[in-house]
């Protein structure tokens, strides 16, 4: 059942005090990792962002608006109460350079990859001499 947890957008039907959970995208470009959290009705400031050996953990509390007494619910869908996801991230990052920005409810988490965890280029070294091989040229038989 753990298996299908992240990918389920819904509360969990593990009864009372179940933790709400939300669709995210995680991205990685060369030089940074995103991810992006669908968090309507959530204030910034009801947010709490982690970084903790490779895990980002997003959690928080989506409040309930107060409601009369006297109302009869025919449907009542929205949920209220804790949400929490960690992700494992699949690079080391620079969390000291991390940036989170809210806009209309879709929070976004960039977080620049380590300088050892980006994609370097390394040079071959080669002599030209014949019978030697040099890079990028076809070996002698």
């Amino acid at each position: 059942d753990r298996l299908f947890e992240d990918y389920a957008p819904t509360r969990s039907v593990r009864g009372e005090g179940a933790e709400l959970t939300f669709p995210v995208d995680l991205s990685e470009s060369e030089n940074e990792i995103v991810v992006k959290a669908v968090l309507p009705g959530i204030k910034p400031e009801d947010v709490d962002l982690t970084v903790n050996e490779g895990v980002l953990t997003l959690r928080g509390v989506a409040k309930s608006e107060s409601t009369e007494e006297k109302e009869n619910f025919y449907r009542r869908e929205i949920r209220y109460g804790s949400f929490a996801r960690s992700l494992p991230l699949p690079s080391r990052v620079d969390q000291g350079k991390a940036d989170a920005e809210f806009k209309d409810g879709i929070l976004t988490v960039r977080l620049p990859k380590a300088q050892d965890a980006r994609p370097q280029s390394i040079k071959i070294k080669g002599a030209s001499a014949e019978g030697e091989l040099v890079a990028g040229s076809p070996s002698k038989n």
